[in-house]
């Protein structure tokens, strides 16, 4: 027995003997130790991948795996030391990661959770040098996990699912293991009990499994409208250097001529480089598409350019709703393209320097903001690019809020918000904006009293062409086979109609210096490019004494179920057309071929959209056939799920039914519960050999009487204990049988079934 300490010395003493590692449990295995660092050198990469073209990450953070490593290798070695020098430098390692994480925050203008991630692989690194205790690779086990979690709040893209799947087939044998070892089922130094429990087949269904379950909760969880932490994702900010004034756009697929004012020759993206503005589209008269930019993207229009754009992907965006990506507005049709009637019509807006947020008045594009009658719903976008885009701002229209790392932005004349300085890759913001709903019936009923200020600017068609554009479209409209006097019903007639009778030439020529864009488009070569549709729409509308815009921008790009992000690319540009309803706003049409009639836009209920999205992914993949027969069925429960739930909201009435209908239904399912599993014992024990089938029929019969077997009890142990239960009389019954079976089971002795079968008939009568 140790003695007593007598003396605070010798009291100190034991104290720091009882606190060494060698009184406490040492980890000796060595597979556990591998697989902890596996993990979390997997948790450290995937930092730096996931955060590869999204922001600022330092590649210098992988050397943190193979210096993990080696501390993991000397913490093993000496895990049996004290190693007070060892604790002392780490120590004063982990301070000083300390003070450069705090210095980082105040001098660096980078995303909070990467320096975040930083500070933790540092101090796991430290940590690896002296783990010698179980507990110790536990707390690496949650550094990797936390690193996980970190990227995948920072991942974009699939890059991301290698490193997580290998991160859940490394984690499920590290648990189990971690778990024998608590136990002190681990021999030393590798195990000895480890075949029963790390079987790679049994591995591999409970990671699919697990795999399974999470797509499925993924999928699954409900995206409710708004938010109510604003906290959004943005990138650090970036002080523009010089005078912003709002009326510039920089497109670098347009000619620098058209670009910049005489002299400039590039602008300073706020990261200290030069962003060369520079193409060869020209502004007016024929020319080529850049083959990267989108000719729409600037303050003048020009639809006499011909060609094709390489596909690139450009933005990725998260979104409660998908919709078109609005980018900008132009009001002035110039018989080849189009212009922007007020481009000084700028306001400038700058935001506080307490926080990111930049509120947008509601009045803020300078006419008023119309919608007045219709509902709104608040979605929440957030952004990052991935490729140079313009300085300006795409957003769901119309933005309410806008989270934007710059301190100033400048909205238009039409609601389109534009930037210092060109959105470069990885810039992230967010823009909070007010939809609002498409109500058929309601904008049906819209007013047609415009205002003279909407009139002057969203009416004009030049005087050589508009009698013969309105003929043409006034033939059109004739030819419904029911009248229409409503804007809403006769912008979608003619926007179906430009559909059906025009086609997309991918081979048409350019336009003479006399050439009208729409009049060519009618009358000569009945189609045009894809984006000469909506211009001819808007035209049309305007030639009867409909209000309308165009506006360009992206569309929702292909969703990607396992990220939730919109992936949007270059070639998802277009133009639209926009028409105006007094009281309710400004609403899309698309007259394009092959997109669909009306843009993506917010519905009523949204809440399980992410279920929705992947169910149309998923339906991509199958046959036709199976496809509607699926969205038949689904379609089908889900009306009879809304019905029940409309019936049973009817007051008292409703609610016994509804408790009726639920104890019916539990009931059922308890019914199919016990059939099926009838049904299942039943097909198990049909593949079973005569004796082996009744010994099991045996014990069923057995455990429905309250007698059931415990899974540690051999057949025989069973028997004697229900032959010393005095309430059971069949004990010998039961014995015989058991008896029968365990010769024919392990004395390979022949045994009659039909005798067999005797005696259990006869157990079951008395």
């Amino acid at each position: 027995m140790t003695p007593t300490p007598t003396s605070p010395r010798q009291t100190w003493q034991q104290r720091w003997r009882d606190r060494s590692p060698t009184s406490e449990t040492v980890e000796d295995s060595i597979l556990l130790r591998s697989l902890v660092q596996v993990l979390v050198s997997v948790g450290m990469a995937s930092v730096s991948v996931a955060a590869a073209g999204v922001t600022d990450v330092s590649y210098l953070n992988l050397l943190a795996i193979p210096l993990s490593a080696l501390g993991g290798y000397w913490s093993w070695k000496a895990r049996h030391r004290r190693n007070i020098t060892v604790k002392f430098l780490i120590a004063f390692g982990m301070l000083m990661a300390l003070g450069i994480f705090l210095a980082g925050l105040v001098g660096r203008e980078s995303d909070t959770r990467i320096q975040l991630a930083e500070l933790l692989i540092h101090l796991q690194v430290l940590h690896s040098f002296d783990m010698p205790r179980r507990k110790d690779l536990g707390y690496s086990i949650v550094i990797g996990l936390i690193l996980l979690g970190v990227a995948a709040t920072v991942s974009q893209s699939l890059t991301f699912a290698p490193l997580l799947i290998v991160f859940l087939a490394v984690i499920l044998p590290v648990l189990i293991l971690d778990y024998q070892s608590r136990l002190q089922l681990l021999a030393l130094p590798t195990g000895t009990n480890l075949g029963a429990t790390l079987k790679p087949k049994r591995l591999l269904w409970l990671l699919l499994l697990t795999l399974g379950l999470g797509l499925a909760i993924f999928a699954a969880m409900p995206r409710l409208p708004g938010y109510q932490i604003r906290n959004f994702p943005l990138s650090g900010t970036i002080d523009f250097q010089g005078e912003f004034g709002g009326d510039q756009i920089f497109n670098p697929g347009y000619s620098s001529g058209s670009q910049l004012a005489p002299g400039v020759e590039g602008l300073d993206d706020g990261n200290g480089d030069s962003t060369q503005i520079q193409g060869n589209s020209p502004a007016e008269g024929p020319g080529e598409f850049d083959d990267t930019s989108y000719y729409g993207f600037n303050q003048q229009m020009n639809q006499n350019l011909r060609g094709t754009l390489e596909p690139q992907v450009v933005m990725r965006v998260r979104s409660q709703s998908p919709g078109f990506w609005r980018v900008l507005a132009f009001d002035e049709y110039t018989g080849q393209g189009w212009d922007m009637s007020l481009p000084n019509e700028i306001e400038l807006f700058k935001r506080s320097s307490v926080s990111f947020r930049t509120r947008l008045p509601a009045a803020a594009n300078q006419i008023v903001r119309y919608n007045t009658e219709g509902r709104e719903r608040e979605v929440v976008q957030t952004y990052t690019v991935v490729n140079n885009l313009p300085n300006l701002i795409p957003a769901l229209y119309q933005a309410d809020d806008l989270y934007f790392p710059t301190r100033e932005v400048a909205i238009d004349a039409d609601g389109s918000l534009r930037s210092p300085i060109p959105l470069s890759p990885g810039i992230t913001y967010t823009v909070v904006s007010d939809v609002p709903y498409r109500d058929r019936t309601q904008l049906r009923a819209a007013s047609r009293n415009y205002e003279d200020a909407m009139r002057q600017r969203y009416l004009q068609v030049p005087a050589a062409v508009r009698d013969r554009i309105r003929q043409q479209t006034e033939a059109l409209l004739a030819q419904s086979p029911t009248p229409l006097s409503d804007p809403y019903e006769q912008t979608l007639y003619l926007a179906q109609s430009l559909k059906q009778n025009y086609t997309i030439q991918t081979e048409l020529p350019f336009f003479t210096e006399e050439e009208d864009l729409v009049e060519a488009f009618l009358f000569t070569y009945e189609g045009g490019y894809p984006d000469h549709f909506s211009t001819v729409l808007t035209v049309m509308l305007r030639s009867i004494g409909i209000p309308a815009r165009l506006v360009t921008g992206f569309g929702p790009g292909n969703f990607n179920p396992f990220t939730g992000y919109y992936v949007v690319s270059n070639t998802d540009a277009y133009a639209l057309t926009e028409v105006f309803f007094p009281g309710y706003g400004w609403f899309g049409f698309d007259p394009i071929p092959g997109h669909e009639l009306l843009p993506p836009s917010i519905k009523d209920s949204q809440t399980f959209s992410v279920l929705r999205q992947f169910w149309n992914w998923v339906a991509g993949w199958l046959p036709s056939p199976v496809t509607g027969w699926l969205t038949g069925v689904v379609t089908w429960l889900f009306t009879l799920f809304s019905r029940l739930v409309r019936f049973f909201s009817e007051g008292l009435v409703g609610f016994l039914a509804a408790l009726l209908a639920l104890t019916g239904l539990l009931f059922l399912s308890w019914l199919l519960w016990k059939g099926w599993q009838g049904w299942w014992q039943h097909r198990r024990l049909r593949r079973l050999s005569p004796v082996e089938r009744l010994y099991q029929q045996m014990l069923a019969w057995l455990a429905v009487q309250g007698h059931p077997k415990r899974p540690t009890q051999t057949p025989l142990e069973y028997a004697h204990a229900l032959t010393q239960t005095p309430q059971f009389t069949q004990g010998e019954q039961v014995m015989a049988i058991v008896q029968a079976y365990l010769r024919w089971r392990y004395g390979n002795l022949p045994v009659d079934p039909q005798a067999l079968q005797q005696q259990l008939q006869a157990l079951k009568k008395s």
